[in-house]
């Protein structure tokens, strides 16, 4: 099995797909079909075409985030957590003002540590949940990270 990786963002339907298979909170197909277009930097891994792991790096190039780290669970411990973020850090390094703030919230905290993150001494994070009218029985809430620096 070689798994391709490809400097890319899936398609919406594999993304929310991908989300829910790996345990994260399921996104829209309207909302992944708006917003994924505005990503910085995907990684996409791909065994024979089909999406087994992702990784973006989202925002305005000053302040951006790690975000949807993730690998089907038939393909973990196979080091392509590392693979994923090897590449966002590359094009950190290569593509961002080193002035910017890169930052990310994890479910995990032995991966992160090794490519320099770890807690800010003088920020604090925080989120705001917001539950969508809507679709609050269907859908659970949507995360919104907020630093100060």
């Amino acid at each position: 099995m070689a798994i391709d990786v490809q400097e890319a963002t899936p398609t919406a339907a594999e993304y929310c797909d991908l989300r829910v298979v790996c345990g994260l909170s399921p996104m829209t197909i309207e909302a992944a079909e708006a917003r994924l277009p505005r990503t910085l930097f995907g990684v996409a891994l791909r065994d024979d075409g089909r999406l087994v792991g992702m990784g973006r790096l989202v925002g305005d190039g000053i302040h951006v985030q790690v975000v949807d780290i993730v690998v089907r669970p038939d393909y973990q411990r196979r080091g392509l957590p590392r693979t994923i973020m090897e590449k966002i850090m590359s094009y950190v390094e290569s593509s961002i003002p080193e002035c910017a703030v890169v930052s990310l919230f994890a479910d995990v905290d032995w991966l992160y540590p090794k490519f320099g993150f770890g807690s800010p001494e003088k920020s604090r994070g925080m989120l705001f949940k917001r539950r969508p009218q809507r679709e609050a029985a269907r859908f659970s809430t949507c995360l919104i990270s907020v630093f100060s620096i």
